[in-house]
């Protein structure tokens, strides 16, 4: 793999930055891998990488129905953080945090990893307790949660105008997680799918699988492409909204629904927000990308839904919502909008986990999956691998629905 550094980049401005070596190969199909990866988004993708770096196992193939980065893994709020509740949600998140800090190093790619930390602003008093009763948690795993006062929330973000006094739901108090962190979803796909390659992964766009193929024993035995039949004895499965799609080919069913979650972004402004922003009560978050706009994102559609565009109602809810704590953004041009369709659990905690076909596994219900793509790529390539969980993603197994071993998780920023 071609190195990345300021003397390759002027080397190349020589001579016009003609000679670069491409990021990826594009292979030819084979019929025959020791393992399918399907889907190239950021979880596909770093599970890919660390079965070869980590398992050295290499002969793999993942296959994405579009191009490389397209999916969920770009319509996100690149928002890394582990603010959760559950003794088994919090360690797995504090590890995913700590790889991301130090991935730009590991892949070799610049993910412009920026620590922001996130303020969450409590309007009523069960916020309150909810997010005391979390600090109390998180303190016990090395995660950071710090109460902070109405006066000092208002002096860290100044654009902070609304929710006084007099409002529908007064400011209470803030809460501070110091470990949140933003970066560029691209380079997040980007930086993973060069890794891959360079350890000897085949990366396939534009392949999309149509069946998982079965074979006399029921085991799994490949999949079916309009390129062809692809043969292997694992395959992972890893296309968030369309993980029952492909399931339901073999008869195998999942307790997920697909729901659409919605952001968007205002015009470029001035900096005026170097924080995550998060206001539960209300259900809206927002940030300020490098680039000066305004990334707003906010609660799912209520009902199960396979669109990726935004709804109006939800739309204005956010916009009304956000509009009582920043009313100086009324003025505020929308630019462009996005929504992606993932899986959602019962219990709202994602799945790692081998199924009742054999061979056949399956990491889904990544419910804002984006800040567990290098934990979960690691998870699901151990159990690839070794066909047993890593101690992290062990509690995340399919058995927990037959045993009603729940995870529940009340996490998500605007989970209604």
């Amino acid at each position: 793999m071609q190195r990345y550094s300021a003397l390759s980049l002027l080397r190349h401005a020589l001579n016009g930055h003609r000679n670069w070596q491409a990021a990826w190969r594009s292979p030819p199909l084979r019929d025959r891998y020791s393992a399918i990866i399907v889907g190239a988004g950021g979880h596909g993708l770093a599970a890919a990488y660390y079965l070869a770096k980590e398992h050295g196992i290499t002969d793999v193939a993942v296959l994405e129905a579009g191009w490389l980065g397209g999916g969920n893994v770009a319509r996100n709020t690149v928002t890394v953080r582990s603010n959760y509740m559950r003794d088994e949600s919090i360690p797995f998140y504090v590890r995913s945090v700590d790889l991301y800090d130090g991935l730009t190093r590991d892949l070799n790619f610049n993910l412009m990893q920026s620590k922001r930390t996130m303020i969450d602003v409590l309007q009523t008093w069960g916020m309150v307790r909810d997010r005391r009763r979390r600090r109390l948690i998180m303190d016990i795993y090395g995660s950071t949660y710090q109460d902070i006062s109405v006066d000092e929330l208002r002096r860290r973000v100044p654009l902070l105008t609304g929710g006084g006094p007099d409002s529908r739901l007064p400011i209470l108090g803030a809460a501070v997680h110091t470990d949140a962190s933003v970066n560029r979803h691209d380079a997040v796909a980007w930086g993973y799918a060069r890794a891959a390659d360079a350890l000897g992964v085949e990366i396939h766009q534009k392949t999309p699988v149509t069946q998982l193929l079965r074979g006399p024993d029921g085991a799994i035995s490949g999949v079916e492409t309009p390129r062809g039949t692809v043969r292997a004895p694992i395959v992972a499965l890893a296309v968030s909204g369309h993980t029952t799609t492909l399931t339901e080919t073999v008869g195998l069913r999942l307790p997920l629904r697909t729901i659409n979650l919605t952001a968007f972004v205002s015009e470029p402004v001035k900096p005026a927000l170097d924080v995550i922003v998060n206001c539960p009560d209300l259900g809206v978050y927002l940030s300020q990308s490098d680039k000066g706009e305004m990334v707003i994102g906010g609660a799912p559609d209520l009902g199960q839904s396979f669109r990726r565009d935004i709804k109006q109602g939800v739309f204005e809810h956010t916009v009304a919502m956000l509009l009582e704590l920043f009313p100086a953004f009324r003025r505020l041009k929308l630019l462009r909008q996005w929504g992606g369709h993932l899986d959602m659990a019962h219990d709202a905690s994602p799945i790692v986990s081998k199924t009742d076909i054999p061979g056949l596994i399956v990491s889904a219900g990544w419910w804002g999956g984006y800040k567990a793509i290098p934990a979960g790529g690691a998870g699901l390539a151990h159990l690839i691998a070794t066909g047993r969980p890593d101690p992290l993603t062990a509690p995340f197994g399919l058995n927990r629905f037959r045993h009603l071993d729940y995870v529940v998780e009340t996490g998500t920023t605007t989970a209604r």
